[in-house]
């Protein structure tokens, strides 16, 4: 898998979650879980294009890093777990 393939992916996991967060229920739980998992979701794209970005490896690392909290955040607001 290359770098372009996994923009596209991270681009399409934004807006299926988008689509998805659209049948959460209409109460403060629902909308409160939607933005965060919304929020989060779009960080993956974000920070994955800026990782592809930087300069040094480290840099790299510190962007790829930070992908994969916001991954992680995705899931957990997700499953509720």
């Amino acid at each position: 898998m290359d770098g372009q393939e996994l923009q596209s992916r991270t681009k399409k996991f934004h807006v299926d979650v988008i689509k998805l967060c659209e049948d959460f229920p209409r109460n403060a739980a629902g909308f409160e879980t939607a933005k965060q998992l919304i929020r989060s979701a779009g960080s993956v794209g974000a920070n994955y294009r800026a990782s592809v970005r930087a300069k040094s490896p480290a840099d790299f690392l510190y962007k790829i890093e930070v992908v994969l909290e916001e991954a992680d955040e995705s899931h957990l607001a997700r499953s509720g777990k």
